[in-house]
């Protein structure tokens, strides 16, 4: 077991917590816990500090805060993971829909519109935002995974066609979310799951090319090998650059 030390770790603020028990499932290692009607984080060494149970919380109770605590220790996490939740755990109906991770499988053909036919949804994963993807999530063992600033989609029409078959995506805003938040979110996802290709979707805009630095860095610091491309898009949706870095650019870089 890890010693203690300064380090990013969640932060539960009781007063605001209402014991609805939403945060319980969206933590992989199992720290989170009703006790007494309230949300508790049951033991430091069950918190990678990831923050995936941020988003969760419709009170706002959760946070990341940085103190002296007892390491991370991810053979604990496994052991209490792979027990099952009792019922009062689970997430109520009507739960906020990011909690519950999901999984589909886009139809062969394309829905007609009213006005002529449109591309069925590609999407194959939920949730898509960064932050509230769950490194355990199944869909991401052997993924494609598509990270992609969340400007993309809304500015090339061709997202869905081009970008996103046969690919469990996650989305973000690395000007206006915390770009650390996402490399050490990207780094246990990567360093969990044995990605198949890593594709990066970002605009020509210079604020958004944070987004491979930040990539780039989670490869390096997980020890990631797969494919990386990069595709950059104009702000008048036009495909500007399409291309594959090998290792030793990456490395150079």
């Amino acid at each position: 077991m890890a010693g203690r030390t300064v380090r990013r770790i969640v932060r539960i603020d009781e007063d605001k917590c209402n014991g609805c028990g939403i945060c319980v499932p969206s933590c992989a290692e199992g720290a989170i816990k009703i006790v007494d009607g309230k949300a508790r984080l049951v033991a430091d060494a069950l918190c990678d500090g990831i923050g995936n149970c941020l988003g969760e919380c419709p009170q706002d109770a959760i946070s990341i805060e940085e103190r002296e605590a007892e390491g991370f220790d991810e053979a604990l996490a496994q052991q209490v993971t792979h027990q099952a939740p009792p019922p009062q755990l689970r997430p109520p109906p009507g739960g906020c829909p990011g909690s519950m991770m999901r999984s589909r499988r886009p139809a062969a053909t394309p829905v007609a519109a009213a006005d002529g036919p449109c591309t069925e949804s590609q999407l194959t994963n939920w949730p898509v935002q960064l932050m509230l993807l769950s490194p355990a999530a199944p869909h991401l063992r052997g993924a494609r995974l598509l990270i992609s600033a969340d400007c993309v989609p809304f500015a090339f029409a061709d997202f869905h066609r081009r970008l996103l078959p046969g690919r469990v995506v996650a989305i973000g805003c690395p000007k206006l979310d915390d770009a650390d938040l996402y490399q050490e979110k990207l780094t246990e996802i990567l360093r969990r799951n044995d990605a198949e290709s890593i594709e990066v979707a970002f605009m020509e805009v210079p604020c958004c090319h944070r987004l491979v630095q930040v990539v780039s860095s989670a490869m390096q610091a997980a020890g990631c090998a797969a494919p990386l491309r990069l595709v950059r898009i104009g702000i008048d949706g036009d495909l500007q650059s399409d291309q594959t870095v090998q290792a030793e650019a990456r490395a150079s870089a």
